[in-house]
């Protein structure tokens, strides 16, 4: 596991626009994932619905992730009783692990329809792995290349500051401004509502040196 402020690699910072030479990591982002007792991956064509009906597909995705991961954590009698084994590390009833898996799939969902580099002919995707343990969100878009430094910055910033003291300052900062471009809302209540780890990886795209694919994991404690 890498350490918050630990990157893969350097970039060239001789281009005009900054781009990963290799993989770059940010957060909490393992090296290696161990083999899961269930997978579910969908994708999504960028170009298939304009982003202002995404909207509400997002919500939909996000509630039938939930709603079939719990098929597994409620047919796994002993994962259920696991999580109230560590009740302050984790999330205590069912109810609210569905309410936790929908929100935040919603949430990285929207992030990556919202910020995807739609230049780009690459899906989106969200994947959810089940662990005995803790549950996986990966989700992958491509990145608008403009917008690559300054979510790096934010990134940065989260992962030296207090998620929850943070949280209220962009709550406070949208109170005052009308029309914000990225709150970074969403993360920050991930973080601070949830026993989750979270990390970013950047990775070109070897046929387009343009091109950044960004994962977003997201680790859930069970």
């Amino acid at each position: 596991m890498r350490n918050n402020n630990q990157q893969g690699q350097q970039t060239d910072t001789n281009s005009p626009q900054s781009y990963p030479s290799m993989d770059e990591i940010l957060g909490e982002f393992p090296e290696s994932l161990p083999s899961n007792e269930e997978c579910l991956l969908l994708g999504f064509s960028p170009s298939l619905l304009p982003l202002n009906q995404r909207w509400r597909s997002n919500g939909l995705s996000a509630d039938f992730l939930a709603d079939y991961l719990m098929c597994f954590l409620r047919a796994e009698k002993d994962g259920i009783e696991a999580i109230a084994q560590h009740p302050q590390q984790a999330i205590a009833k069912p109810a609210e692990i569905h309410s936790a898996i929908s929100y935040i799939a919603n949430e990285l969902l929207e992030n990556a329809m919202k910020f995807n580099d739609y230049n780009s002919s690459h899906p989106i995707s969200i994947q959810l792995q089940l662990y005995r343990d803790k549950l996986i969100f990966l989700v992958t878009n491509s990145i608008k290349p403009h917008t690559l430094e300054k979510f790096k910055t934010f990134i940065q910033e989260i992962l030296i500051s207090d998620p929850r003291e943070m949280l209220l300052r962009r709550l406070e900062k949208n109170a005052q401004e009308e029309h914000l471009e990225s709150s970074g809302i969403g993360i920050l209540c991930i973080m601070s509502d949830y026993p989750a780890k979270i990390g970013w990886k950047f990775t070109k795209i070897p046929e387009n040196s343009e091109v950044i694919n960004v994962t977003t994991i997201v680790q859930l404690m069970l």
